[in-house]
Order: structure tokens, then sequence, then C-alpha cells
């Protein structure tokens, strides 16, 4: 485990022909553009279908073009910032927290406290969501899988909060062979489960109940880059310690590393001291 620029990633991937070089743009407003798009779609259908699909919802096209481009240029100034991880058997690929994201893409941490967006999930899942809290660093996060074989094998995204945790995911570069996979039901005995495979392209969606989606994404092949975004929305923030423990000690093995998970633990200590 390591932290240190993904130095074999190709510079030239670059969305919608714009080079990686190109002079950075203003930032979109993120509620402006997020109804930009929602507007435009059936959500009570949209609503039923994620019902239909066990918590599930995948839409190629969801993000506002400009807001794309800002995702892809912020994903890239942060290659320097990237924590790699290795564990046999399970995952290899690199992530970036919300804590670094914080500090150097402020426009993520923006998008994803937009009131249209949060409005706009809990209509699909008819939850009132709630932003986790502010020292969880996977309220949202980059991952990165720029290396040969980099990959996350079949999982849920387990909630130890004490209420239901619902992950969105965001494509952001896709210049790879990876994919999601995931299998629908699997914790209904009563309904076969349903294997699906998506590739999600820059400004795709994925929105799913992180409990109940069994999921991985596949290895990527040599020269090849992908980065995707997610969002953590919660439907109570309170989480019982032994399961922060556990919780803080699996984002420090198999994401962000000790230093970035326990660094902010400990300048919580020093706010309230």
């Amino acid at each position: 485990m390591s932290t240190h620029a993904e130095d074999d990633v190709i510079a030239s991937v670059s969305i919608e022909g714009s080079p990686a070089s190109s002079s950075a743009a203003p930032a979109p407003n993120a509620d402006r553009a997020v109804a930009s798009r929602t507007r435009t779609f059936d959500t009570r259908r949209l609503s039923r279908d994620f019902a239909d699909q066990d918590a599930f919802l995948y839409l190629e096209d969801f993000l506002a073009p400009e807001v794309t481009a800002q995702l892809v240029q912020s994903a890239r100034g942060l290659l320097d910032e990237v924590n790699r991880n290795y564990l046999p058997g399970h995952k290899q690929g690199g992530s970036v927290s919300r804590h670094t994201i914080d500090r150097l893409a402020p426009f993520i941490a923006e998008l994803y406290r937009s009131k249209e967006l949060i409005g706009w999930l809990e209509q699909l899942s008819g939850d009132k969501l709630q932003v986790s809290p502010a020292d969880d660093p996977h309220a949202y996060a980059l991952y990165y899988y720029t290396r040969a074989g980099d990959h996350i094998g079949w999982h849920y995204d387990t909630s130890y909060y004490d209420g239901r945790r619902y992950t969105l995911l965001l494509g952001v570069i896709d210049e790879s062979s990876c994919r999601l996979d995931y299998e629908l039901h699997t914790r209904n005995a009563d309904v076969p489960d349903q294997p699906g495979s998506v590739q999600i392209p820059p400004g795709g969606l994925v929105f799913f109940d992180g409990d109940k989606l069994r999921h991985r994404i596949t290895p990527a092949g040599a020269n090849e880059m992908r980065v995707s975004l997610t969002f953590e929305y919660v439907t109570d923030p309170n989480m019982r310690p032994w399961r922060r423990f556990i919780s803080n000690m699996k984002d420090a093995i198999a994401y962000f590393g000790f230093r970035q998970v326990f660094r902010q633990m400990t300048k919580r200590g020093k706010d309230h001291a």
C-alpha cells in the first residue's frame, strides 16, 4: 500500500475531444445543472423502475456536459493524491477521499450537497436522505483504475450506519474495458437473482441501496483508465462506536490509508478539546 502519483496513466485521455491540457473553465452551478437534467426525466417512471429492480437504477446519460467536464478536470488534477491499495483476491486500485476533495476539488462537494440532486434521489428512493457525517471519508470519493488488473471483487456497500446507505455512482473517465457486474434481488428469497452488466460512460449514473446490490468492477487492461465518483447518502447518520471502529479500519486498509483516515479523527478530537 502506497501513496504516489499515477505516473503510468496515459495523460492524453480526454472527454468530448478536449485535451487534458485545456484551460480550466469556471465551475458550473451544481443546483442549476442538476435541475436542467432532472426536469427532463419521467421521475415517476424511474422511481417505479428503481423499486422493481430492488433499489437499483442505471441511466446512461445523466450529468449535464459541463458537470461531466468539471469532474474530469478534477479527477485529473487529483492524480498526485491517489492512494493505491492491493488486497489479494479482492481489490486493486486507487482512491481519493472526501477530505482531500474538500481541499482540492470543492465543486465535487458542492454537487454532493446539491438540494436538487438530493431531492430527486429522494423521489426515486422514497426515503428522506441526509448527507454522510463530516468525518466519513466515503461520503464522496474518487476511485481510479489505471493499471492492468485494477478491479474490485464481488461485494455489497455495507452500511455501518443505523439506517440505510444509498450509493450514487457517477461515471467520470472511461477509457477502459472495465464493467460494473451486478446481481439484483440477492436479499430476496422469493425472487430469483437477476444478473446484469453495464459499462458506465462519463456522465452516466448508477443509484442503489448498498446493502442490496451485489456487484464488482471487472479488471482493467494495460494502458487503460477508468475513474468513477461515488456519493453516499444515509437515512440515519448515527453509528455505534464499535461499527465506527470497523468502518475506519476498513477505510484505512482498503481505500484511503491510515494517515488520511486517522488524521481526520485526530483533527476532530482537537477541534472538540
